[in-house]
């Protein structure tokens, strides 16, 4: 028998030029205000992607003295802080938080997109 040169394929990642940190797509923050159904006719309104250097619960005071809701500042593991306030409060949020000047307008997206169900309004940071 003669020895062969058998070459084995390296794995392939096509999404590999996708997730490199110098790509431009998608290396745009964003701040992810969703809305999540609870029962019938009750709901969730998620803000997440703020800046750091924000005080969140300055934020959620404002917010639920401005909206006359109830809500509540959650620290998730991989997302970091979210504020949760009490029913579909998607275009008040966006509004404030582009009035307050806490994101930027230029490019803010009022589409609403389905995340697996979820809607979600996109707001770039400035």
């Amino acid at each position: 028998m003669s020895d062969l040169d058998v070459q084995i394929p390296t794995a392939f990642d096509p999404f590999a030029e996708a997730n490199a940190d110098n790509s431009g797509a998608g290396s745009k923050d964003y701040v992810h205000i969703r809305i999540q159904q609870r029962n019938g006719r009750k709901s969730l309104t998620t803000v997440q992607g703020l800046k750091k250097e924000f005080s969140y619960n300055k934020i959620l005071k404002d917010l639920k003295k401005e909206f006359c809701c109830n809500g509540t500042v959650v620290q998730d593991p991989e997302l970091g802080q979210v504020i949760q306030l009490q029913g579909d409060q998607r275009k008040n949020v966006s509004t404030f938080l582009v009035q307050g000047r806490l994101v930027g307008e230029g490019e803010q997206d009022e589409g609403n997109m389905s995340h697996g169900g979820v809607d979600v309004v996109h707001t770039p940071l400035p």
